[in-house]
């Protein structure tokens, strides 16, 4: 009977409030029937709307203009700017804790783990105290022994084993057709089979991953298994530019305090992507609520924030070109032949030294290039989805190569100003490395 009463109400009250008043207010739901998301620190609400996706100009690359397709994108939050280096050593200081205090409780240091109470110690499944400080610098001779396979001969972390172990739930296994679970027989069907990647570490502390295929019987078949070492490459300074001395970049750029608020280079999709995990499982374990998991954008989703709500925007700024009336240039890329600062930087910058677009975010243009969580292929604007459109392919350890490349956007300090507008797109694969190519995360909002 209540129902009966309150769809009619709101029913009227929607046609003479306006199309856009939203239902919960038209009924007077109030503070209880409404759920607004808190905003998450340092990212943007990033409101849903539609656009052109695409090229507004002719292809650099191909000589031919890129297919454009009108989509719709629901609302997320996104990081303000691209993960700087302090932001990834909390990632990689966490690792590297972890593991400390894993050594000392294999060694006996039972006190660096959390147990119950009045029952004996379960090395296999224990918390860790992170209240107890990390005796790193320790005189005790079993705890610097316990400790001593963390470090070099010079007392500086042995970073190889920096190794962060996740996974994650193959949908794309899931939604087959073959795999559809029989809710009439309580069963998925006799002979469906999964294709998943597993890894593990050897006693040289080696990883090593294949990809298996096994029977699916429960939703744990469908589980992604990924060990990777998680700290930046910093030998990509010299490798992408063996002519150029970049070595002090190499030696100090991600460990010098002075780079600290600097976008993150030398990291790949697969630890961008270990980094989105790491953040969603640290939220969550401090949270009290409920919420979305981090993630790296789509390629739909990049885009659109790029454009900061003008829909048929060159670039973040909204004009066609790469100055300004003054004349001065608005991201950090490489204006002319051979001379990178004039735009006041010569390789990376500081994250947020020229103006934010419309959506409040900084650096969607320059810099350095962004990875997405889109798989690149030149046709896919042709046949997405224009609500959302997403070409995901999580790829396996014995794909081919072609299926592991990744959509990059955004150009950075090193390109010219053509990769620096909003439907430009290029591709990596996603096991490299590069020092133009760093990430930001987002966050799908919960509700309207």
């Amino acid at each position: 009977m209540k129902m009966k009463k309150v769809l009619p109400i709101l029913v009227i009250a929607a046609a003479l409030a306006g199309c856009n008043k939203p239902a919960g207010e038209l009924v007077g739901v109030g503070k209880s029937g409404n759920f607004k998301e808190a905003n998450p620190y340092g990212m943007v609400f990033i409101k849903r709307g539609s656009f052109m996706m695409g090229s507004n100009t002719q292809s650099a690359i191909f000589n031919q203009p890129d297919n454009q397709l009108m989509v719709t994108i629901d609302a997320f939050w996104m990081d303000e700017t691209e993960i700087t280096n302090s932001e990834y050593k909390q990632f990689v200081n966490w690792v590297r804790d972890s593991i400390g205090y894993k050594m000392l409780v294999d060694a006996g240091f039972t006190e660096y783990a959390i147990q119950p109470k009045d029952e004996d110690f379960d090395e296999e499944n224990y918390r860790i105290n992170w209240k107890k400080k990390l005796p790193w610098n320790s005189k005790d001779e079993d705890i610097r022994e316990a400790l001593a396979p963390f470090f070099y001969e010079d007392g500086n972390f042995n970073t190889k084993l920096f190794h962060y172990s996740y996974s994650w739930v193959n949908y794309d296994e899931a939604v087959l057709a073959k795999n559809r679970f029989d809710v009439s027989k309580g069963k998925y069907p006799d002979g469906a089979k999964v294709r998943v990647d597993t890894a593990w570490v050897d006693e040289f502390n080696i990883i090593h991953d294949s990809t298996i295929v096994r029977e699916l019987t429960e939703p744990t078949d469908l589980i992604t298994s990924m060990i990777i070492n998680i700290y930046p490459d910093t030998m990509v300074w010299m490798r992408d530019f063996q002519f150029s001395y970049n070595e002090p970049m190499l030696l100090k750029y991600f460990s010098h305090p002075g780079f600290s608020d600097y976008p993150v280079v030398g990291v790949t999709w697969e630890q961008a992507h270990a980094f989105c995990q790491w953040r969603t499982d640290y939220f969550l374990g401090h949270s009290v609520v409920d919420a979305q998991k981090y993630r790296l954008p789509t390629e739909a989703e990049w885009e659109y924030a790029a454009r900061g709500g003008r829909k048929m925007a060159t670039y973040p700024w909204g004009g066609n070109y790469a100055r300004d009336a003054k004349g001065c240039f608005l991201a950090n890329f490489k204006p002319y032949r051979g001379s990178y600062t004039d735009d006041t930087g010569s390789t990376t910058m500081k994250v947020a030294q020229f103006r934010p677009n419309d959506f409040g975010l900084f650096d969607m243009a320059g810099n350095v290039a962004e990875w997405t969580s889109s798989a690149y292929n030149t046709s896919a604007n042709t046949y997405s989805h224009d609500l959302n459109p997403e070409f995901t392919y999580m790829a396996r350890k014995d794909d081919p190569e072609v299926l592991k490349r990744k959509v990059v956007k955004g150009g950075s300090w090193k390109d010219i100003s053509y990769y620096l507008q909003c439907g430009t797109r290029t591709y990596e694969y996603q096991y490299e490395s590069r020092p133009y190519i760093g990430f930001r995360c987002v966050r799908s909002y919960i509700g309207e």
